[in-house]
């Protein structure tokens, strides 16, 4: 099984198909790389293929902010513009003039 390029890329914004939430990406896995537990928690008629890029996003709905971890097929690009409050995006990323996000250079020090 040959691992399908990523559509979406770090500091992309993006927003889930059928859940109402939206998040920026801050890491990608080529294809599923999190526990079996984790993947038959998900009901079996929305499981996702594992052999896709699965994207950690730094996540917020109405209520919360929170880690996510997406299938590629259930992610669609976030053209609101809006910015996205999760707490650690500062930490991570900084706001371009463009209104997206590009990493922070992270010295190992």
């Amino acid at each position: 099984m040959k691992a399908r390029t990523a559509k979406f890329q770090i500091g992309q914004v993006v927003r889930h198909r059928s859940f109402s939430f939206r998040g920026v990406i801050f890491d990608i896995d080529p294809e599923f790389n999190n526990t079996e537990e984790w993947w038959l928690s998900i009901p079996e008629e929305m499981r996702p293929h594992k052999d896709q890029p699965f994207y950690h996003l730094l996540a917020e709905n109405s209520d919360s902010e929170y880690i996510a971890y997406v299938s590629e097929q259930n992610l669609l690009p976030d053209e609101t513009g809006d910015p996205v409050r999760h707490s650690q995006v500062s930490e991570i990323f900084i706001k371009d003039k463009a209104g997206g996000y590009r990493q922070r250079n992270l010295s190992l020090n």
